[in-house]
């Protein structure tokens, strides 16, 4: 597949499954045993489904917008800004109706049009202090 190619597939994830809510969309670009290395993420598809149904139940208008993307080979990169506004539980966290934007990497490896391995780091530090969550 080409680098355009591999960086639609991300493209489609975070438009479709994030930003959408389309999750069924995930099943043709997810292989159904990926492996996923983002802590506290759960493997495979169906807990990939799980953990955006959780985030946009807690964050409905959930955006993230792709700020840089880059492909070589099988391996796709992404720094996106994650947007949203805290109107359900999240973490053992009431709602605090509070807005929050962080930055997210993502980095993906693609086999044959599909995501086989997935590494992601959110800003959880960030998120949780916009979130009135830590204390200084």
């Amino acid at each position: 597949m080409s680098n355009a190619h591999n960086q639609d597939v991300l493209r489609k994830v975070i438009e479709e499954g994030f930003n959408k809510g389309n999750l069924e969309a995930l099943d043709e670009l997810f292989a159904p045993d990926v492996q996923e290395h983002q802590f506290g993420m759960p493997a495979a598809i169906d807990g990939m489904k799980g953990s955006i149904r959780g985030l946009r139940s807690a964050f409905p208008d959930l955006t993230l917008t792709i700020e840089e993307m880059v492909a070589d080979g099988d391996k796709v990169w992404a720094r996106a800004t994650a947007r949203g506004t805290h109107t359900g539980p999240f973490m053992g966290i009431a709602p605090t109706q509070r807005p929050f934007a962080i930055q997210v990497f993502d980095m993906c490896r693609i086999e044959n049009g599909r995501i086989v391995e997935h590494w992601g780091v959110p800003d959880r530090f960030a998120l949780m202090s916009q979130l009135g969550a830590l204390h200084r």
